[in-house]
């Protein structure tokens, strides 16, 4: 009898597991650019606006401010993609430098990295993904 509990708890246990484990297409989608939007971060973005996205004083900007993310989301692969020059306000202060352009990355590496920082530093805006990304572009001011 003993045995037989030990079991159907193992049985139990190995099931909830699994079905723990399982994620849904979306999910895996969104690991999979949030991860890749880290490292590409890492790489490309970090130097200038942190590893916390905490920005440099007035030189870069944070990119722990959620409304301008929000509020900027469709513009952000174009920014990311062509640079930017010019004032932007960002948490009521302004920044008048000029980020350069990441005009080597392929979109699905825009689309990552834009998951990536608008989901991390407080930010919270789920999956974007290449189509969004490549539609955003499209509709870029060169």
């Amino acid at each position: 009898m003993r045995n037989k509990l030990i079991f159907l708890l193992f049985i139990s246990v190995s099931v909830i597991c699994i079905l723990e484990a399982c994620q849904s297409e979306q999910e895996l989608n969104y690991a999979r650019y949030y991860m890749n939007g880290k490292e590409i971060y890492e790489g490309h973005c970090q130097n200038c606006h942190g590893d916390s996205g905490q920005g440099l004083a007035q030189l870069y900007p944070p990119l722990t401010d959620t409304s301008y993310l929000k509020t900027n989301k469709s513009e952000l692969a174009c920014i990311i993609k062509n640079g930017l020059k010019g004032p932007i306000s960002v948490n009521g202060i302004e920044f008048n430098g000029e980020m350069p352009s990441e005009s080597h990355l392929a979109n699905i590496d825009i689309a990552a990295v834009i998951t990536y920082i608008t989901n991390s530093f407080g930010n919270k805006q789920g999956l974007y993904d290449v189509a969004n990304a490549e539609a955003d572009l499209k509709a870029c001011q060169h």
